[in-house]
């Protein structure tokens, strides 16, 4: 028998690697679906939470309305999986991390574990001051500015998009110094 060579072991090392990574991606996938199908029965009440802070500030009577005829049913459940992926970030993460944890040096991995763990934290604060603070602002003012004549009538997906875009540069403006 011969020895293995050095390209053989190259080799194998690189399909364990492989075989490591679609581990972690399949766990971090397995756990993303498992957790948006877990909010799926409750997608419409997750909207009507994310909407409450522009129908607190609309006037009497004033409503969402859904423009395209599959809206209803888009709209929460696009809401519900973007939930899914935020509860889960800890998680994908934590995949993510199991993955190059191993390729780095002692002192990396302890600098690094504090800065992932403060983003996430930092992200999820700049999510909550967004609805809290700002949106209810911005629902403020937008409605006094409204043409007299003009019925603020939003639709649904138009601010499940905005409010997102709106969750994620806070989220992301809380992570820069």
């Amino acid at each position: 028998m011969t020895p293995p060579s050095a390209e053989d072991d190259v080799g194998g090392r690189l399909i364990d690697h492989l075989v490591e990574l679609r581990t972690r991606l399949l766990r971090a996938v397995a756990g993303l679906v498992l957790l948006f199908v877990a909010l799926l029965p409750f997608a419409n009440r997750l909207y009507a939470l994310l909407a409450q802070p522009l129908l607190e500030k609309l006037p009497k009577g004033g409503q969402l309305i859904a423009i395209d005829v599959a809206s209803p049913f888009f709209a929460p459940l696009k809401l519900a999986f973007f939930v899914a992926l935020v509860v889960a970030m800890p998680w994908l993460l934590y995949q993510l991390w199991a993955f190059v944890a191993p390729g780095l040096y002692k002192r990396e991995r302890k600098l690094a574990l504090p800065l992932l763990a403060s983003a996430l934290l930092l992200f999820y604060v700049g999510c909550a001051f967004a609805y809290f603070i700002v949106l209810p602002a911005v629902f403020t003012f937008l409605n006094k500015v409204t043409p007299a004549g003009v019925a603020m009538m939003t639709d649904i997906n138009a601010y499940l998009d905005f409010v997102l875009v709106i969750f994620l540069a806070f989220g992301a403006s809380f992570e820069l110094p």
